[in-house]
């Protein structure tokens, strides 16, 4: 796979930018990472306050500056403020694999806005970083981002299972699925 991540691959779409993520989303960070809501089916720590949203910030600035992921801030055109986000990860370059995870404020949710930012990110996927599969994880509870995957074409794997959730199911998509 082909990993340029500078200059920043911003990502347009109807009514999206997809864009690095900056200081400024601190407080949209730690929201995402900590309302219940949004993280119902997540197993992952929350952050207590401004400074782990800080840290977490600064670990995401670091992964991407290394090639190790790439995370998107989702934000509607007409505001720049942060929505949701995006990114693709576990880059297995072997394999020409990588994982997508996703969140999203849950005003903004049922909205079609995931639907348009995971289009935009599985062609960047499959285009630009020549990706062959692109695997997500999610809760088997999780219906929305059940609905989601299916929606973009993943199908089940069936035997795999997640090493670090038990109640996680894994989704498939291959490039030639999109074909």
């Amino acid at each position: 796979m082909k990993f340029n991540f500078s200059p920043f691959p911003e990502l347009l779409t109807e009514r999206l930018i997809l864009r690095q993520i900056t200081s400024c989303d601190c407080p949209q960070i730690l929201f995402l990472r900590s309302d219940e809501e949004v993280n119902a089916f997540i197993k992952r720590p929350a952050p207590n306050d401004l400074k782990d949203a800080e840290l977490f910030l600064e670990k995401i600035s670091k992964g991407v500056k290394n090639k190790a992921l790439i995370y998107w801030g989702i934000a509607l055109k007409e505001t720049p403020e942060m929505i949701g986000s995006i990114c693709l990860w576990n880059f297995s370059t072997a394999a020409k694999k990588v994982e997508i995870g996703y969140d999203l404020n849950p005003k903004f949710q049922n909205l079609g806005i995931m639907t348009e930012a995971m289009k935009a990110v599985l062609e960047y996927g499959f285009q630009d970083l020549q990706a062959n599969t692109i695997e997500a994880f999610t809760h088997y509870q999780n219906e929305n981002s059940i609905k989601l995957l299916q929606k973009n074409g993943f199908s089940i794997v069936p035997n795999k299972k997640d090493p670090d959730n038990v109640d996680n199911i894994v989704f498939s998509l291959k490039s030639t699925d999109k074909d």
